[in-house]
């Protein structure tokens, strides 16, 4: 069924840093995409150049590049660059004049803050990851706590987030919005398909501290996986590679871990995977932990804040495992690997949370709060 259209056709810009791979840029593709499907008039707004995108924007979307931070400056030039920044959001913005402005991660609300102070065009802002354990810069925590507060509202993907954010502004102006599952391209493969020579575990993500690389090959170290003939596939790319491929081969188990980089469809991936996990110290609201489930993949979760607890239900659609706890998740891999039933049960149960976090109903929550902020006027 077609989702309704919002009550008005609405002009609306999304601004992020960047369309590389990552979490927050999939969904501002998607929601961009959607709104343009249905008749809205979408701009997105990026500070890097296109040359770094990893996910494609609907032709109806139209592509607004500051390319700001690409080219190196002498700190005279960066200096004086920093300060015309919020001039040339503002003027790009103007241009395309929006009735409402969406901005995705802290750095960028913060910039988009201050660009259209005084413009009356609606902002929301948007934080993509649990700030209560993602470190910033003192100066740039001091001054989203300033700059949240002149926004229109703020938008947090769980209830616990919200509770942080009533530190910074009115209950009224928050308003929890979750990731919406994303409809696997195929569907998955039989049990019988997935039965291969050489059957794999699969985690996606960033390559750095948070997402907790370091946890699961300990754990896939210490359940000898490797000698059932077990590999283990890292999707994705980032500053620890190096590290993590370091402590694969000090653990004797480098032949079996394979990190094959930033993929164009992870579902390929996870059609073929015996099951998922999700190893991470803490997260916005998982979209690699969404699309797993949805593919039909078993998975195992560390039960981080924020949002793997909200999703998973231990025992019934997957496993949750204490946080940074080598000893569970060896145990919880194990448990998996030797029991096919179990897999498969988990699996049955998991795809449901299509049904949980449907993308109509979770964009018919921002369609009304556009719809609220911009009646504000």
């Amino acid at each position: 069924m077609t989702p309704p259209r919002p009550r008005n056709p609405r002009r609306i810009l999304l601004a992020i840093l960047s369309l590389s791979s990552g979490g927050a840029e999939r969904v501002v593709s998607e929601m961009a995409n959607w709104w343009a499907a249905r008749g809205c008039e979408v701009a997105v707004l990026t500070f890097w150049g296109s040359e770094s995108d990893h996910y494609r924007l609907d032709p109806k979307v139209k592509r607004l590049v500051l390319d700001f931070w690409r080219h190196p400056r002498t700190p005279l030039r960066s200096f004086m660059s920093r300060l015309q920044l919020p001039f040339r959001v503002r003027e790009a913005v103007r241009t395309f004049d929006p009735d409402a402005v969406i901005s995705f991660i802290d750095l960028i609300n913060i910039i988009m803050v201050i660009a259209l102070a005084g413009t009356g065009i609606p902002l929301i802002v948007s934080e993509r990851i649990d700030p209560r354990h993602h470190a910033i810069s003192r100066s740039r925590f001091l001054a989203r706590r300033l700059c949240y507060r002149y926004a229109s509202a703020l938008v947090v993907q769980t209830g616990s987030v919200a509770e942080w954010a009533k530190a910074i502004m009115p209950a009224s102006r928050i308003e929890v919005i979750p990731n919406f599952v994303r409809i696997p391209p195929e569907p998955r493969e039989t049990a019988d398909q997935r039965e291969s020579e050489h059957p794999y575990i699969l985690a996606v993500g960033r390559l750095n501290r948070q997402k907790g690389y370091d946890v699961l090959i300990r754990a896939f170290a210490a359940a000898k996986a490797t000698q059932a003939g077990w590999h283990l596939v890292i999707l994705g790319e980032g500053p620890e590679r190096q590290e993590i491929e370091k402590l694969a081969a000090d653990l004797n188990i480098g032949d079996a871990v394979k990190l094959p980089g930033v993929v164009e469809e992870p579902g390929q991936w996870l059609r073929k995977a015996q099951f998922f996990v999700l190893p991470s110290r803490y997260e916005g609201f998982p979209n690699a932990l969404l699309e797993a489930m949805a593919c039909g993949c078993a998975v195992i979760a560390a039960d981080c804040p924020s949002g793997p607890a909200e999703i998973v239900q231990n025992e019934i659609n997957g496993l949750l495992v204490p946080t940074e706890d080598v000893n569970a998740l060896s145990k919880a891999i194990l448990r998996l690997m030797q029991d096919h039933a179990l897999r498969d049960r988990l699996a049955a149960r998991a795809v449901r949370i299509k049904e949980t976090f449907p993308q109509q109903s979770i964009m018919a929550r921002w369609d009304a709060l556009i719809n609220r902020v911009v009646d504000k006027k």
